[in-house]
Parts: structure tokens; C-alpha cells; sequence
């Protein structure tokens, strides 16, 4: 009851009452909603104690996936699809604008966790992007939308597949947006068998069928296909389905690059350049793993810690004798003469104590050589800002511009 609990404090009565009157819970106490709200939470946590076990279990799903959706990335997802704007941006609190758009634009609500699904996985394993024509317009016709649900049934040899189209948008650098349609595919997988526990207690095997998600956007100004789904052939086959049907246009499989970084620079002492409006004090690196040209199979990292009085690169001087002045090759102490590259290094960026920056919070970047970088899993904010200078000290070297892939 923990979480519940903390879910139940941190929404407002007047949502709550809401979510429980519109519920049928019968199993629920009464709630004098008109007391107090300090006198109405504590009883409602042991109310919703001593509920029946179904419907206890229900008021935790849907407290799970209102709090899913209640940070940051969550309250800009709902705000790329949500109807009434107007009511929603007036809410006071995440928890509140949550169960509000949960409550009374449910599958708005749905759309919104589509939204969350495609975004936390952007550039990941499960991830590709391609360019195809720009300036299409997508089909969302009956005729059309069901010509692609039956290309993705026959693909994949199942009966039911679920469809949605939706409009929304998705902020860039300096807090540009772009304007995307997403496509939410939801497909039933092979039957599994599993084990479970019947009504009687007694362990058993049970057949489940599970649903996969898979979810595509397309950008019309820049013409590029972006498409989150298991398998990289299962990518391709999608982005082709909805080449065709979607936007009545060949697809001739051009894949965007993989993003590349650079940590060559970083052999050496470097200046990390900032501009003053971002309110950054500091970068550090934190850390370098470092590995020697021709020997894969060993590697050596160097990690800075809190208090620590000298830099990574006086460490690496001194621990393995990298001459910190020249390009990366250690100085004469040692019997041979290895060249290092560095596979991995975490940084910090650390910002002023501001009114919207809180008591100087930081911003902890890791990058790993090539293709690697956490940025995927921060929030919207902290991407731009780890996207700027990444591009600025020369450690994000591809130089693709095309529309949302900057983000």
C-alpha cells in the first residue's frame, strides 16, 4: 500500500473524488469528500485498504499508469495529445492533469502512454530511422488504415491488430517544434503457456496470447520514417507497409546513420565552452576508460571522485603515464609505447543556483564510443542541453539535421 498511499497524498481530493465516484468501486467505504482535505486522505488510504482484493488491485493499475505519466516526459506527452487544452494547462499538478485527462479523455490518455512508449525508446536498440519522401500527406481513410492493418495481420500471421493515427508534435533545439503523425501498432503474438495460480490456489498452466507494441512517426518537412519495434527486419517491414498504404509513396529502405560521437579530443585536457544564458558553472570528467590499440581484450578506467585535487588527465599521467600534452601516447617511464583510445567518458555539468535550476543541479552526460549516449533517457530539457553542447565541443560528430532526429 506504499505507493498507493504516496499516489493518494500527492493528487488532489477534488480529482480523487472523480476517479472513485466515476469508478463503481463497490467495495469502497463511504468518503466524506467534503471534509477537509488533510481529513479526508488518511481515511481514504485505509478505505482503500480494505477494499476487495479485484478492485484494490485495479485502483493500483490505474494509480501506476496516472504516476507513469505524471513527469516530465509524461505531462509533455500528454500535452501533445490532449482535446481541451484550456482546462488541462489551468491543472494544478502533475498527479492532478494526469487522472484528469485519464478521467475525461481516456483514450486521449492511451494515446498519450503511445506517445511515452515511441519517445523513451528514440535511438535505442529497438529504434531505426529512414528517409522517404517528404511532404506526404498521411492516409487515415477507412480504406487505407485498414489496408495497412491487413498487411501487418498477414505479415505477421495473427488476427487481431489495432491501429491508431494520431497528430502530435515534439520539441527540438531551442524549443522548436516538429510536427509528427505517430502510427500505434498493437498486434497479437503466438499463444505461451505459463504458469498461474487457478481460484482454487492450486498452481496450474494457462495459455496467454501477448500483445506487441510497435509504434512509427513521420515528419512531412523533412520526410523521415522513425520506428520502434523488436527486430530490425520487423522495422523495415513496417516502415514499408506504411510507405505504401499510409502514404502512397515507394519505400526504398534508405536507413539515417546511426548518430556517431568522438572522444578523441579528451585524450588531452579540454576547455568545454558554454554560453552564459545556459547558467553553467562547471564540466567535469568524471571518467575515462581507456583502451590500448591492438589489445581488445583489456581495458583500464580512471574515475575522478567527489573532492578529488586533480584532474582526470593528471590522473591518467600519473597512473599510466598518458602524456596528457601530445596525442595520446605515454611518456618514456613506460618499456613500450601503447596508443590509447578512449571507448567511454562521463562527465558532469553542473549549473548555476537559479529559480528555475533549483540549488545547482547537474547534468551527468556518459558517452560510449560510437554509437552510445544516455541522453535517450533524460528529459526533454536536459537532451537539448546535452544535445547543444555535445554538437559544440565536437563529441557528436554526425551531421544529420533533419528535423526532430536533433532532439
Amino acid at each position: 500500500m506504499t505507493a498507493i498511499a504516496a499516489f493518494l497524498r500527492k493528487t488532489p481530493v477534488i480529482r480523487l473524488q472523480d476517479y472513485f465516484e466515476a469508478g463503481g468501486f463497490t467495495s469502497l467505504a463511504t468518503v466524506d469528500w467534503t471534509r477537509p482535505e488533510a481529513e479526508v486522505v488518511e481515511p481514504l488510504i485505509k478505505a482503500v485498504d480494505n477494499m476487495s482484493d479485484n478492485e484494490k488491485q485495479r485502483v493500483v493499475l490505474d494509480a501506476g499508469r496516472v504516476e507513469a505519466l505524471a513527469d516530465e516526459p509524461g505531462q509533455n506527452a500528454l500535452q501533445n495529445v490532449v482535446l481541451n487544452r484550456a482546462v488541462f494547462d489551468l491543472l494544478e499538478g502533475a498527479n492532478n492533469r494526469s487522472l484528469w485527462v485519464f478521467l475525461n479523455e481516456p483514450n486521449r490518455f492511451r494515446l498519450a502512454e503511445e506517445v511515452r512508449y515511441n519517445d523513451e525508446r528514440r535511438r535505442g536498440r529497438s529504434w531505426s530511422g529512414f528517409e522517404v519522401q517528404k511532404g506526404c500527406a498521411v492516409r487515415r481513410d477507412p480504406m487505407s488504415v485498414a489496408a495497412f492493418t491487413k498487411a501487418i495481420r498477414d505479415h505477421f500471421a495473427t488476427p487481431h491488430v489495432h491501429v491508431d493515427v494520431f497528430d502530435r508534435h515534439r520539441v527540438i533545439l531551442d524549443d522548436q517544434e516538429c510536427d509528427l503523425v505517430q502510427v500505434a501498432v498493437y498486434r497479437e503474438g503466438r499463444p505461451e503457456d505459463m504458469l498461474g495460480f487457478d481460484a482454487n490456489s492450486r498452481l496450474s498452466r494457462r495459455i496467454v496470447k501477448p500483445v506487441f507494441e510497435a509504434a512509427l512517426t513521420y515528419e512531412a518537412d523533412t520526410g523521415v520514417v522513425e520506428v520502434v519495434a523488436r527486430t530490425r527486419e520487423d522495422r523495415e517491414d513496417l516502415t514499408a507497409f506504411m510507405a505504401r498504404d499510409l502514404l502512397g509513396i515507394d519505400f526504398d529502405g534508405k536507413h539515417i546513420p546511426a548518430r556517431e560521437y568522438d572522444l578523441s579530443m579528451l585524450l588531452k585536457p579540454f576547455d568545454f565552452p558554454t554560453d552564459d544564458e545556459d547558467g553553467i558553472m562547471s564540466v567535469t570528467v568524471k571518467e575515462l576508460r581507456l583502451m590500448e590499440i591492438g589489445e581488445r581484450g583489456e581495458r583500464i578506467t580512471l574515475e575522478s571522485m567527489s573532492g578529488a585535487e586533480r584532474s582526470i588527465w593528471e590522473m591518467a599521467e600519473a597512473r599510466i603515464g598518458l602524456d596528457i600534452g601530445g596525442t595520446g601516447h605515454v611518456l618514456p617511464i613506460a618499456t613500450e609505447v601503447p596508443e590509447w583510445i578512449i571507448t567511454r567518458a562521463r562527465f558532469t555539468i553542473k549549473f548555476h543556483p537559479g529559480p528555475q535550476r533549483g540549488h545547482g543541479k547537474s547534468l551527468t552526460l556518459t558517452v560510449t564510443m560510437p554509437h552510445g549516449c544516455n541522453l535517450k533517457d533524460m528529459t526533454a530539457h536536459e537532451r537539448l542541453i546535452g544535445e547543444k553542447y555535445l554538437r559544440r565541443w565536437g563529441i557528436l560528430t554526425d551531421t544529420a539535421e533533419i528535423g526532430g532526429l536533433l532532439d
